[in-house]
């Protein structure tokens, strides 16, 4: 009966014969609710789907290199594509390269697939892929991406539909960063890509895009994922206060919502129309102190910060459970190489005292947050200025204004509150946020003797084939942010969005990012 279902889903029989079939049987559950079952099941075309995001900024742009933000993303994922992705079930796969190989994890030939075209009607080639990816590593660029392609020396093509990648050394995990949000495949034109156009190979075709507010797209006729791409149109809206989105899923105004509050979850549960969908991956909220702005490269200050956090209090506060304690490193216990050995960091108010009298500083220490960081953040900065008060340390809670947050505060005060969406293996967060040449090292954490040492021994477990060799390697560098870091990393936490029980999705949700790896606009569908 359940391989009658699964042909039923698939549409290779019709509700009748399905109903048939399962009376024949003697099936006991009702055959016409089955039969229901089975076609909520069934992806089909149709509708508008509206999604209420927690991020947006009027900074924001159509550039996949400026790309700071889930909306940012989200946009990204409507129009582009990447070389691989990360599935539904949470495991690489192609995407636009129909396959990948490689020797010895120094060149890596990627296959592109046939028969693909851009929203302007032109052929994908090798040469939209060198031409998006020399954007992305040119000497003046300001991409994101920059620093996770610095292993590339170079990129040529073998014919339109082969790219050959060769890097300064072996990565096994080069696949991996390949799909990369940043790194949509554009189309070129005499070797440059149009950043801004908002034109590419992805399920939906850009309408109309204000930065900050809101992105309409239609469906694109010609995708060529199977299976697909289901909504007539998208609309995506920036809703960034927590009470405003939530009110918005209430009312019908949205369909599907991100960054649920974890403290009115239960309450929005409760209402018939909605379901939550909560998934558990590698997302963590961070506070990262910035070792070039004062006085944040004093290592004892740094000490004194981390000691003085309650990070069991944070969970329970403002996770209110639906989370895991950090441990002041960014690999969680679903990526590669995670280090479940190493002593858990605890609040103590005497140590950190110690090493704040040893750093030297007195008066207030600023700490820049808002909700645009993530929902509670306002509150945690104030817990964490409670509970640092406790070991003699003036802590002062900055709030920031939510529009521009990621522009204005972000990656430039010297402390504020952050969330990173993490990264599927250890190597790829690092290099998005950790190794000294990547724009996005928020900590600016470089020119320090653990630092050194930490770059090196990424280097070196990125090319070790060796896997208990390449553990070690990876517990150390837990150890070296652990302890000489500048971010606080007190929670990891689950994501939690609010969906209409008029939207269906398969089985496997991704935890990549929310909103299925947020792509939910490609792989979900109406009822």
């Amino acid at each position: 009966m359940k391989n009658q279902k699964n042909r039923f889903s698939s549409g290779l029989i019709d509700r009748r014969k399905f109903v048939s079939t399962a009376l024949a049987t003697g099936a006991a559950l009702p055959v016409l609710s089955m039969a229901g079952s089975a076609m909520a099941a069934t992806p089909k075309k149709g509708g508008t789907l509206r999604i209420g995001k927690a991020h947006g900024s009027t900074t924001d742009s159509l550039d996949p290199g400026t790309y700071e933000n889930g909306f940012s993303t989200a946009t990204g994922f409507l129009y582009g594509n990447c070389l691989t992705e990360i599935s539904n079930a949470g495991d690489l796969v192609p995407e636009l390269a129909e396959s990948y190989t490689s020797d010895d994890a120094t060149t890596w030939v990627f296959n592109l697939r046939s028969g693909v075209t851009h929203h302007n009607g032109q052929a994908l080639t090798s040469a939209d892929v060198i031409a998006t990816y020399n954007y992305h590593r040119g000497e003046d660029s300001k991409s994101a991406a920059k620093g996770l392609l610095t292993p590339i020396v170079d990129i040529r093509a073998d014919g339109d539909n082969k790219v050959v990648f060769v890097l300064d050394g072996a990565n096994a995990d080069f696949p991996y960063l390949v799909s990369d949000y940043h790194l949509l495949i554009l189309p070129s034109k005499d070797g440059q890509i149009d950043p801004t156009a908002g034109i590419g190979t992805g399920p939906y075709v850009i309408d109309k895009y204000e930065p900050g507010v809101r992105v309409n797209a239609t469906r694109n006729p010609n995708y060529w994922k199977e299976g697909r791409a289901h909504f007539d149109a998208i609309e995506m809206i920036s809703i960034i206060d927590v009470t405003a989105r939530q009110n918005a899923l209430m009312n019908g105004d949205v369909d599907a919502i991100d960054r649920v509050d974890p403290k009115t979850v239960n309450l929005l549960g409760r209402n018939p129309n909605i379901s939550i969908l909560e998934t558990t991956g590698t997302l963590h909220y961070t506070m990262p102190m910035r070792l070039n702005v004062s006085p944040f490269e004093n290592y004892d200050l740094r000490m004194a910060l981390k000691l003085s956090v309650k990070r069991q209090e944070l969970v329970d506060k403002i996770l209110l459970g639906h989370g895991a304690l950090g441990n002041d490193h960014p690999i969680s216990s679903a990526t590669s190489f995670y280090a479940n050995d190493l002593p858990q960091r605890e609040f103590d108010a005497d140590k950190a005292a110690h090493h704040y009298k040893k750093s030297g500083h007195s008066g207030a220490i600023q700490l820049s947050t808002s909700d645009a960081a993530f929902a509670g953040a306002v509150d945690a900065a104030e817990l964490i200025a409670a509970s640092a008060g406790e070991a003699g340390i003036n802590v002062e809670v900055v709030r920031e204004p939510k529009d521009g947050y990621w522009s204005n505060v972000w990656n430039k005060k010297g402390w504020c509150t952050c969330y990173w969406g993490g990264r599927p293996t250890s190597d790829w967060m690092y290099s998005a946020a950790y190794v000294n040449t990547t724009e996005w090292n928020d900590t600016a954490w470089v020119g320090t003797d653990a630092s050194k040492r930490f770059n090196e021994l990424v280097i070196a477990a990125r090319a070790e084939l060796d896997q208990a060799k390449r553990a070690e390697m990876y517990r150390e560098t837990q150890l070296l942010v652990n302890d000489d870091g500048g971010s606080i990393i007190p929670m990891f936490a689950n994501y939690i969005m609010g969906v209409s029980k008029k939207l269906s999705h398969d089985d496997a949700v991704a935890a990549n990012w929310e909103m299925d790896g947020e792509k939910a606009p490609e792989r979900w569908w109406f009822s």
